[in-house]
């Protein structure tokens, strides 16, 4: 477990948050997941911490409104998800790209566990996984 450090593109909004890639990163394959090409790094959400823009943050929910999607609404990017899982309770899943402190080795090294999200399937992977 160590404390890394994130940002969208443009600085507005900033974050850290204690994860340990060793334990894993996510891939979903629901519409939102793979339009965004989202990688994630899930933490308990008293693991992350929001360090500066809150009022840059933009939501998005879609479908089941279950989990937030936050953007910069200045530069577009995904920083972070919320949501509630059995796994976790309440969690942030932390977008991989917005990692600002994480060797590439690191990301490399780190396992992907797949989620069927398009069939609302949380605990076994797609058939399909290598266009996520």
């Amino acid at each position: 477990m160590k404390t890394v450090h994130g940002s969208c593109h443009c600085g507005a909004i900033r974050y850290e948050a204690d994860i340990d890639l060793a334990a894993g990163t996510i891939k979903c394959n629901c519409s939102i997941c793979t339009k965004m090409r989202f990688w994630a790094v899930q933490v308990p959400s008293s693991a992350f911490r929001l360090l500066e823009g809150r009022e840059a943050l933009s939501e998005y929910r879609f479908h089941s409104k279950r989990d937030g999607h936050y953007f910069c609404r200045h530069c577009g990017i995904n920083v972070f998800s919320t949501g509630r899982s059995p796994r976790l309770g309440d969690f942030h899943a932390v977008t991989v790209a917005s990692l600002d402190d994480v060797p590439v080795e690191e990301l490399i090294a780190a396992q992907v566990r797949y989620f069927d999200g398009r069939n609302d399937e949380w605990e076994i992977p797609p058939a399909e996984t290598r266009h996520l």
